[in-house]
């Protein structure tokens, strides 16, 4: 699977990606991946190359560049040692939506200038953080996300004036949720309101649930579910085909 090592200039640093590309010649629709918490990491390689088999540019941020070269979690542990919580926390905290809107634009002009990719609108795909970095770029760059996918997202509503369910009136992309049961930070509450917003705004969207916990989808996390992963995997090749396919 080619695999590019580049780095993007953004307007806070140089922030390290990955762009994985399918066998064969291209140019391929665009894909950004957001990590988890515990940041890009190896499981994370693999599952940017496998989104790519399935016929798609991927680009896979370092998003916290900003702190240079900071260490790798151990994500069996990550939560269960105070020291390894407070470090991952303090991260999270460093990814404001202003930073992550800043990010985003510069790796978007970096995929329109790559000669793999094609069009000027993309998908974002991301898991825990990463889901509702997807959410609030689909609200906050709409003329450059044409799908966004969240799973096991994190914070999609909440009661600050930067949630991206508020952004709802200003999304263009079709919005894909994959909750996980029984988790404190998207609850049936938050999906009946991001369900509200998204309709009164006449975003096309769906909001489903996965009979797993929080991290099912990445292979790494202890409560990684094979086969809610695979669903997670057969959601986002179906709305990406759809709406990267023009």
């Amino acid at each position: 699977m080619p695999n590019i090592k580049d780095s993007v200039t953004t307007p806070d640093g140089t922030c390290p990606v990955q762009l994985f590309t399918p066998e064969g010649q291209g140019p391929w629709p665009g894909v950004i991946m957001f990590p988890d918490a515990g940041g890009v990491r190896e499981t994370f390689d693999h599952m940017a190359a496998k989104l790519a088999r399935s016929g798609y540019a991927v680009l896979l941020p370092d998003v916290y560049y900003r702190e240079g070269d900071w260490a790798p979690f151990d994500m069996a542990t990550a939560f269960g040692d105070a020291k390894e919580r407070a470090r991952i926390m303090f991260l999270i905290g460093t990814l404001t939506p202003d930073r992550i809107t800043r990010d985003a634009g510069a790796l978007f002009d970096y995929l329109v200038a790559r000669p793999e990719v094609t069009g000027d609108r993309f998908g974002v795909c991301g898991y825990c953080m990463g889901g509702r970095i997807s959410v609030l770029l689909a609200g906050r760059l709409p003329d450059r996300v044409a799908a966004a996918a969240s799973f096991h997202g994190g914070g999609l509503v909440t009661d600050g004036p930067d949630s991206p369910h508020l952004l709802a009136d200003r999304m263009n992309a079709f919005v894909y949720v994959g909750g996980a049961r029984n988790d404190a930070s998207f609850t049936a509450d938050h999906a009946e309101q991001l369900e509200k917003a998204l309709t009164a705004a006449d975003v096309a969207h769906r909001i489903e649930w996965y009979e797993a916990g929080h991290g099912f989808a990445v292979p790494d996390n202890p409560p990684y579910s094979a086969s809610a992963a695979e669903r997670h995997w057969e959601a986002m090749t179906e709305v990406f085909g759809a709406a990267l396919s023009g």
